[in-house]
């Protein structure tokens, strides 16, 4: 089928008016600020656990106006990040210095720096950096579980569970505990703290806790300390609800009906 020369001119017609609106945008895109970084992610191997390793991340402002960087925000505290120049021209250049403190972490760890600008297209640039943390041989220290719900409890008695103090490194674990008003039995017999717990073993503990005077909710931690570097501290925590002997009664008295 033929094209008239009408048809031939308003198809030409067309097409110059998208071309012309494409280098409208690019031209509006152009005199924008642009933020393009070098490599957005930064893997430093292998680590030793403690060491604080160091990155900086380039970029420059590809676009046509000033770039402005707002803010430089990092997913924890184990990570620093500094911004060399928070204005840059068309065509400057630009550092993010990234720090990452290796301290109680193994293993393999990824970290993340978020970078916010003027940057119409990208006011949030995610940044990245990895390591394998390598640990030398040493304790680890964990519980199972970390808490116990204990449900209706009655006034004047003692909480009772079980608690499994565990020790998943390489070393021998020493564990101690805080708590004035709790009691420990292993097999039977009292469990004279500190704890030693070999490589690899665990110490199951029956943990009887007395609160004289408490009713109501209640939510109480016990606190071990150890010779883990990385975990010095843990807590077992316990919750329930301690019922007077009156408030059974009632609720009994209430409910009989129910409970037959």
């Amino acid at each position: 089928m033929a094209f008239s020369p009408g048809k031939a001119l308003m198809m030409t017609g067309l097409a110059l008016l998208a071309l012309a609106a494409l280098a409208g945008v690019a031209a509006q895109s152009a005199g924008k600020p642009k933020i393009l970084f070098e490599r957005e992610a930064w893997d430093f191997g292998r680590v030793k656990q403690g060491d604080r390793p160091e990155h900086e991340f380039l970029f420059r402002n590809d676009g046509g106006e000033t770039l402005v960087v707002s803010k430089v925000e990092t997913t924890c505290g184990c990570t620093a990040a500094l911004v060399s120049d928070k204005k840059l021209e068309p065509g400057q250049e630009g550092r993010i210095k990234v720090a990452f403190a290796t301290a109680g972490y193994r293993g393999r760890v990824t970290k993340h720096v978020f970078v916010f600008s003027n940057d119409p297209r990208r006011s949030r640039v995610q940044l990245a950096v990895a390591a394998d943390v390598e640990t030398p041989p040493q304790p680890r220290f964990e519980i199972a579980p970390y808490t116990a719900e204990l449900g209706l409890l009655l006034e004047g008695e003692a909480i009772e569970t079980e608690v499994a103090l565990r020790n998943r490194g390489e070393l021998e674990l020493v564990v101690g505990c805080e708590h004035r008003n709790a009691e420990f039995f292993s097999g039977g017999r009292p469990a004279a703290f500190p704890l030693r717990i070999a490589a690899g073993k665990e110490k199951k503990l029956f943990l009887r806790l007395k609160l004289p005077g408490r009713k109501g909710v209640v939510r109480e931690y016990v606190l071990f300390r150890s010779n883990d570097p990385s975990r010095q501290a843990l807590s077992f925590g316990l919750s329930g609800y301690i019922a007077t002997p009156g408030q059974v009664r009632e609720f009994l008295k209430r409910n009989k009906d129910r409970l037959r």
